[in-house]
């Protein structure tokens, strides 16, 4: 089992800017990639960016591009268990509830193991 604990969400105005983080405890040695995913009011929750935990390597959604940055903790002792999302030049549309991804191998699939979640709210 892998534990995700969200933290940083919040209310901001237009333009500016806030930094979630993800802690993940628990069986954390085989996650393969993580990754943020938000749910606005009446919408499908949608993929934001991802990191493989390996190499670094970074995926994100085109409305975020060039705004958000993905990224993990790099400390020798735990480089695969924290991750974070700088967002700036917020907009409205980006308002949503927003929860951290783990993904692990399972067999010729995989598992996914999702936070509770955190609000960040952008008013016009």
């Amino acid at each position: 089992q892998v534990q995700l604990v969200e933290s940083g969400g919040g209310l901001v105005q237009a333009g500016g800017s806030l930094r979630l983080s993800c802690a993940a405890s628990g069986s954390t040695f085989s996650i393969n990639t993580m990754g943020w995913y938000r749910q606005a009011p009446g919408k499908q929750r949608a993929l934001v960016a991802t990191i493989v935990s390996s190499s670094g390597s970074t995926n994100y959604a085109d409305s975020v591009k060039g705004r958000f940055t993905i990224s993990r903790d790099n400390h020798r002792d735990n480089p695969k268990n924290t991750v974070y999302l700088q967002m700036n030049s917020l907009k409205p549309e980006d308002t949503a509830v927003y929860y951290c991804n783990a993904r692990k191998p399972f067999g010729p699939g995989y598992i996914d193991y999702w936070g509770q979640g955190t609000q960040v709210t952008v008013s016009s």
